[in-house]
């Protein structure tokens, strides 16, 4: 891919619960999601610059190493559970790109981190519910890339520094989780002290002006304070990490930040 003028974003987005920006909340106010979407729908503006094309790291795809989406034509994914029957016919039918797909692996394999393809997998819901609100037309080309079943967050950082070139050739760079993932303290409706400290680390760990002390605190993110408490299982956070290392020198900043009932939230941009 060409370089362009503009070095777009990376992007650390919370996709809400499964579909629900597309129904009425399970639990809660009848408007508990609103402001989460408003913010998906506020990011095209956000970003400026339409991008070439978009990759996205998804909490709900894990592989033993990154894997590269390369279908030229992604179906969609339903991997949620007893939600509305509504909700297994949205739509998101963006096309994938094999050459930015197979630019991602060379850019993963010049770094030392070996890779695998996919030519058939879909968009899961980490992908086309938030990217329903981000681009509706569904016209810019979107390419997946796994998680490494391990989780390591450093190793998630080198992802990031690895394809951090795509930025300035027009791709933008998303990771796509939620800062706060405990589904069962949700669901008693208890830890919200727990998430509004964790939040508090995360984003002065984000912000961080020292980019390599930034990468060392987020790696050591286990010692935040109620790290495994907000995340028991880590999924929805790493996404966060390959965005850390795709900014580079580039400074982090919280542009969402919000209360799903009492559990702290936020999404943060490099760049």
């Amino acid at each position: 891919m060409t370089a362009t003028s503009t070095r777009l974003p990376a992007l650390y987005i919370p996709h809400g619960g499964g579909p629900c920006f597309f129904m009425e909340p399970a639990f809660g106010p009848k408007d508990l999601w609103d402001r989460m979407a408003a913010y998906l729908r506020g990011l095209e503006a956000q970003v400026g610059e339409r991008p070439k094309a978009i990759v996205v790291i998804s909490a709900h795809w894990e592989t033993r190493r990154p894997t590269v989406n390369a279908n030229p034509a992604p179906p969609m994914l339903f991997d949620y559970y007893g939600f509305p029957e509504h909700t297994y016919h949205l739509s998101y039918p963006a096309p994938g790109s094999p050459a930015l797909a197979k630019r991602v692996g060379e850019l993963l394999g010049k770094a030392g981190i070996a890779t695998d393809s996919d030519v058939s997998r879909g968009f899961d819901h980490g992908v086309f519910v938030p990217f329903l609100l981000i681009y509706p037309k569904a016209d810019i080309p979107i390419v997946q890339l796994s998680l490494q079943s391990d989780l390591n967050p450093a190793a998630h950082i080198a992802i990031g520094r690895a394809l951090a070139p795509l930025r300035d050739e027009g791709v933008l760079i998303v990771g796509s989780g939620m800062s706060y993932h405990n589904l069962q303290a949700m669901r008693s409706r208890g830890g919200g002290e727990a998430s509004s400290a964790f939040d508090a680390w995360l984003t002065q760990a984000v912000e961080d002006a020292d980019i390599e002390r930034r990468a060392r605190i987020l790696a050591d993110w286990e010692n935040a304070p109620h790290a495994r408490e907000c995340h028991p299982q880590s999924e929805h956070l790493v996404p966060l990490f390959v965005a850390v290392g795709a900014a580079g020198a580039d400074l982090g900043r919280r542009t969402y930040a919000d209360k799903l009932g009492s559990f702290a939230l936020s999404g943060f941009r490099f760049g």
